[in-house]
């Protein structure tokens, strides 16, 4: 089995580790332990059942040694602080591979309702659990973040939000936090996510704000799978997003703006890599990340699957190969889910 199969297979089956950085339930991909797999960040899924085990600095599968190195990332330091008023800071930003704060700024979703709702979101399901706050202010982000870098040496920052019910679709939000975190640590570069927002200008906004790149995600360009598995996110139409899209580039440059392309939600795998040779021809990034059910999903209370891994294995090559070849890598990004790299294959492609 070759490094990128074995790697494959990990990222679906998962592992027999309890590893120090971890995240359950929330918007993300999936119940992960976040590691250093080969060099590279790893979201791999914590499966008490896998036959992936960890022993040392080794990945074994089955007790054999798979050829696979692991380095754990250490619990961070600043998870042991508390804001002023007593809030932990583990319950506003978490660690995300070795070196990227990640936040939800806003843990409500106006399409969180069962007929609306994302079929693999489980955004307010770690709300419910305590284990969240629903909107982080601001100055909290600043104060976190500052720590997350002093402490922990953080190089990058994530700011994501559940969609509000206003034009703005929750970004104008994402800028006051922006402002704030690159005030308090103008070193930080910063990666937003959010929907197409009505206003295009506000792309604008959060690019003065401060933040070095974008996310709008879109999970499929596939109309039926987006109404099977979005219904109220799909009423965003793709017109909106290409829109989004080609004035991000604009505002914040070629390969400085991704999307998230979802593996195993039933779409055609030629189709799949003929959106992403779309995007990357608008200077889009397309993240290619495997579908994993997640705790606390529409998706998972229905036992879906996640994609098979030859499939993952041929879209992750194709799509990797497409951008290596236009000189796109999410290395290359200054900050967001691509330059990290962890939930998905690309990086193990050079891509």
């Amino acid at each position: 089995m070759s490094s990128l199969s074995t790697r494959v297979d990990l990222a679906l089956k998962g592992f027999r580790f309890d590893a120090p950085v971890k995240r359950g339930t929330g918007a993300g991909p999936s119940d992960d332990g976040h590691v250093v797999v080969g060099g590279l960040n790893a979201a791999i899924p914590r499966n008490q059942d896998s036959p992936y085990q960890v022993v040392g600095d080794r990945i074994l599968y089955d007790g054999d040694d798979t050829g696979l190195d692991l380095t754990v990332v250490d619990r961070p330091r600043f998870y042991d602080r508390s804001t002023a008023d007593g809030v932990p800071y583990e319950k506003l930003a978490r660690l995300h591979g070795r070196d990227v704060l990640a936040t939800t700024v806003v843990q409500t979703c106006v399409r969180y309702g069962e007929a609306d709702r994302c079929r693999f979101c489980a955004i307010e399901t770690s709300l419910r659990a305590g284990a969240t706050t629903a909107v982080k202010t601001p100055a909290q982000l600043a104060e976190v973040a500052r720590a997350a870098v002093d402490l922990d040496g953080v190089r990058q920052m994530v700011m994501t939000t559940g969609t509000s019910a206003g034009r703005d679709r929750g970004a104008v939000h994402l800028a006051r936090c922006v402002r704030a975190v690159k005030a308090a640590v103008p070193e930080l570069p910063i990666q937003v996510q959010c929907e197409p927002p009505g206003d295009l200008a506000t792309l604008t906004d959060l690019f003065e704000a401060g933040a070095s790149s974008i996310g709008i995600h879109v999970e499929s360009m596939d109309e039926r799978v987006r109404r099977a598995w979005m219904p109220g996110k799909s009423t965003v139409s793709l017109d909106e997003y290409r829109a989004a899209w080609r004035e991000a580039v604009r505002v914040f440059g070629r390969n400085q703006v991704s999307t998230y392309l979802l593996v195993g939600l039933g779409e055609d795998p030629d189709e799949l890599v003929a959106a992403a040779r779309e995007l990357v021809e608008m200077g889009v990034y397309p993240f290619v990340v495997p579908f994993r059910p997640l705790a606390g999903t529409l998706a998972a209370a229905d036992g879906a699957a996640a994609p098979r891994a030859h499939v993952l294995e041929d879209v992750s090559r194709r799509v990797g190969a497409l951008l290596v070849s236009s000189g796109m890598r999410g290395a290359d990004q200054k900050a967001g889910c691509a330059a990290c790299g962890a939930c998905g294959l690309l990086s193990s492609v050079g891509a």
